[in-house]
């Protein structure tokens, strides 16, 4: 290596006090004197001027370990080994643990890379990496210095990589590190002279399409750089923990706005600040906003906190006390970009928040074949369960609308209704008469009420403690009415009750609200004094109305809420049943409008034993199918020989006769079933369900409803309880284990095998999809920050199945900070088959 061929000047390099103490390399200015030299003569013969920036990753963890005596041994071995890849007089300690070299770059990185495991043999195997920034000079009268700086930002990239790495400048590099360095300087200048501005995106109360909060969204327009969105700015402020300047300006904004707004005679509805997570490390943000807010007059429940997920933190304890600390002094705290993590759910068990906002992904997959419908109804159903108002954002289409509103999404955000837009033209279009309008303060809380109701979960509509509704059918036609001055106006519905009412009377009713103007008068006033009936009672109420087919409507109906301005009362009204005792063709007709969610309905005279049956393919909306039938029980039988999955038939033929239905309707008042139907070639689960008419004791209802997805969902939690149970023997066997992972290969999907009572204080989730993108995510804020950049370069799916290929297993060191404190643990991962498929299993232990 002694013949490279770097600097070699006729410079005198002997004179005293020109070399570093410690390694005896040139020191800088010395270096600065030699390079320059040394680039007019790498120019001449033609080569490549190339300076080379080095740092020794995690040397002050090494030096607080072994001592600095050591800690300087290992620098001298280190610059030894510099002087042997290259001469003495090309390479200089600039300080610390940081060395820079000047040499001709031809076949550099080869160089670097043989010198890296030449590093790698003389030291423990993984105790310091080396990070290198490699920058070619492209004149030979080059400014030595401003060349080391640029080697150096090349080098900085990889501040969060472990392993040795090596990086190039470029002019992408410099101008990062230019607009980093520009925002960071001119923060307090952009907010002095409004460079930034606030824009405000309207939230529309689902039920009555009136703004009910504002979201207030930074804005920068700088006059060198122009319009930067907040991806631009944001993520700098908070790396350089500067964001809460940013975040404070924005409340002063929003109160500056409030009193405007009261100026002009407007509603002054609750407007919403995004903190970051470091606002609450730069200052005590609670104190500062609350002062803020009292000092201006305004109430607190005109500012709202929204918080991410993500701003939780490793600092769970802390952050919950600051949650706490907002509400309990008057201000409503959001949980923003509800299911952008896997944990959600886990702080939702943890935190209390007033409202969960969903991430505008899931109105993304609204358009998308799949289950992005069932997830999202899911999760609104848990919402209103756990009595948290609702927002999503992304709404875009007049389809994302209908069904948000009848799924009971409170409150709806998006390009839809209006894109972020200033205070002034907020003005502006109230002066031409364009504005959405305001929500009238005073019926807030009734809205909230009435909007939040899923109208494809019967059950919410029961009060507490009622198990009327356990022998009906859920996901059936519902709605709510209002009475206005002898008027039926229906404020919400679903499409099973539209299609009903259509039906039924001919007219057709859109999702909006809508007057019903199309029954008689003597039904249209029965109504009207069956729903202010309802509205006396503080329970629920059942009614069996006769129509003139001489069929009955079996409706369920109670009080929501009245509205404390109009003083209309709110009726929330579910179709139970239709019942028909003509066999005319009315009873069919609404028959298939109530049955979008059964393959098979049934109505069985259980004296006689005839029947009528509806049917569909599974999947379809319509019940199009239609016959009459003799000998119920026994055709029942023959159908199971046919249509059901073989191992099912004799159990189904046993439980399902005349008399088990009999005595379990009489001792529980319904009949429940569960088998499996083929379909496709492939067994589906079902649900056959029976219940008496209220009007006559003799016949029954029975449907037949797709639960595939659920008992499938229900398989799957006991196969993974018995692997847990496996895997936590496994670790008890194999060792100090704190948390094991079974991950599919082919789709990422991911559980929790076992884990320590430490591991679970990261409150990760026990299942997900996407693992190893999971990991990166979580390494923000469980693993030492030292270690993140080797976990994003080495923990990766092709890496791990490479490795596991070529050697058997994977292995990988790296810190966790259990505690708050870094503690060494240890990753293993094998590949095992399975009969679902190959997995890996991943181990992590201390």
């Amino acid at each position: 290596m002694s013949g490279d061929k770097s600097i070699n000047t006729n410079v005198n390099s002997t004179g005293n006090g020109r070399y570093d103490n410690l390694t005896g390399l040139p020191d800088r200015k010395y270096f600065y004197e030699l390079s320059e030299a040394g680039c007019k003569k790498i120019a001449r013969e033609g080569g490549k001027i190339t300076f080379l920036f080095l740092d020794l990753s995690g040397m002050k963890f090494y030096n607080h370990r072994h001592g600095f005596e050591k800690g300087d041994a290992l620098l001298v071995s280190f610059s030894d080994l510099l002087t042997e890849f290259f001469n003495k007089e090309s390479c200089s300690r600039f300080e610390q643990d940081h060395f820079v070299v000047c040499t001709e770059g031809t076949g550099i990185e080869e160089k670097i890379r043989s010198l890296f495991v030449r590093w790698q043999s003389m030291n423990e195997p993984g105790s310091l990496s080396v990070r290198v920034g490699i920058y070619y000079a492209d004149k030979d009268d080059t400014d030595v210095g401003l060349a080391c700086d640029c080697a150096k930002l090349a080098c900085d990239t990889l501040r969060n990589t472990y392993v040795s790495a090596i990086s190039y400048y470029d002019d992408s590099l410099q101008e990062d590190f230019d607009r980093q360095h520009y925002i960071v300087s001119n923060i307090d200048k952009a907010i002095e002279e409004k460079w930034i501005k606030v824009y405000y995106q309207p939230i529309v109360r689902a039920i009555n399409g009136r703004v009910c909060d504002e979201e207030a969204l930074a804005r920068w327009i700088d006059p060198v750089n122009g319009f930067m969105s907040p991806a631009d700015f944001i993520p700098i402020l908070e790396e350089s923990k500067l964001i809460y300047k940013l975040d404070l300006f924005v409340v002063d904004e929003i109160i500056n706005k409030i009193k405007n707004i009261r100026e002009a005679g407007l509603v002054a509805v609750p407007q919403s600040v995004n903190l970051s997570r470091t606002d609450f490390d730069s200052c005590d943000i609670v104190d500062e906003i609350c002062q803020r807010v009292d000092k201006a007059g305004i109430g607190r429940d005109l500012l709202t906190i929204e918080i991410t997920e993500s701003t939780i933190g490793t600092d769970f304890e802390f952050m919950k006390k600051q949650v706490e600390r907002f509400r309990e002094l008057g201000f409503q705290v959001w949980m923003d970009d509800f299911g952008s993590g896997y944990s959600s759910l886990d702080v939702l068990q943890s935190l209390e928040f007033d409202l969960i906002k969903f991430d505008m992904r899931f109105a993304q997959q609204l358009d998308n074949e799949g289950n992005g419908k069932i997830i999202l109804t899911e999760l609104m159903r848990m919402a209103t369960a756990l009595g948290l108002e609702t927002v999503c954002e992304g709404v875009e289409k007049q389809e994302h609308v209908e069904f948000l509103k009848e799924i009971g999404c409170a409150k709806l955000q998006g390009y839809y209704y209006s894109k972020p837009i200033p205070y002034e033209q907020i003005l502006e279009r109230y002066e031409k008469g364009i504005q959405i309008g305001f929500e009238n303060p005073e019926e807030s809380e009734y809205f909230e009420t009435v909007g939040r109701i899923n109208l494809y979960d019967l059950s919410v509509i029961a009060t507490e403690g009622n198990d009327s509704l356990s022998r009906y059918f859920s996901n059936l036609p519902m709605a709510i009415m209002e009475i206005d001055d002898g008027k039926l106006i229906i404020t919400r519905s679903n499409k099973s009750y539209r299609d009903y009412l259509e039906r039924l009377t001919g007219q057709i009713v859109s999702e909006d609200s809508e007057e019903l103007t199309a029954m008689n008068e003597e039904r249209m006033a029965y109504f009207i004094e069956m729903l202010n009936y309802a509205d006396t009672e503080t329970s629920p109420i059942f009614i069996d109305e006769r129509l003139p087919d001489k069929s009955t409507v079996h409706t369920f109906i109670r009080k929501i809420a009245t509205n404390p301005v109009t003083g209309n009362p709110a009726v929330a009204i579910g179709i139970l049943a239709i019942t028909d005792d003509s066999e005319g063709i009315t009873y069919a007709n609404i028959a298939r409008s109530l049955a979008t969610d059964y393959v098979n309905l049934f109505y069985v005279d259980l004296k006689t034993e005839d029947f009528i049956e509806y049917s569909s393919n599974l999947g379809k909306e319509e019940l199009a199918v239609e016959r009459h039938g003799k000998d119920f029980f026994a055709a029942a039988r023959e159908d199971a020989a046919q249509y059901l999955y073989g191992p099912d038939v004799e159990p189904f033929v046993d439980k399902f006769t005349k008399e088990n239905v009999i005595d379990s309707l009489e001792k529980q008042g319904t009949f429940a079933l569960t088998y499996r139907m083929v379909t496709d070639e492939e067994p589906v689960y079902v649900l056959m369900k029976a219940m008496k008419m209220s009007h006559d004791d003799g016949h029954i209802i029975i449907g037949v409803s797709n639960i595939d997805k659920q008992m499938k969902q229900r398989e799957t939690e006991e196969n993974t309880r018995r692997e847990q149970m496996m895997y936590k023997r496994f670790s008890a066997l194999a060792g100090n284990f704190i948390c094991i992972y079974s991950v599919n290969i082919a789709t990422e999907q991911y559980y929790e095998c076992s884990s320590t009572e430490d591991y679970d204080e990261f409150g990760l989730a026990k299942f997900g999809e996407k693992f190893f993108d999971k990991v990166n995510e979580d390494a923000r804020r469980m693993i030492y920050v030292d270690d993140q950049a080797l976990i994003k370069a080495v923990l990766t799916k092709e890496n791990v199945l490479n490795t596991i290929e070529n050697k058997g297993v994977f292995e990988l060191q790296y810190r966790l900070l259990i505690n708050g404190e870094p503690q060494k643990v240890h990753l293993k991962a094998v590949r095992v088959n399975e009969e679902d498929g190959d997995k890996l299993i991943v181990g992590v232990y201390i």
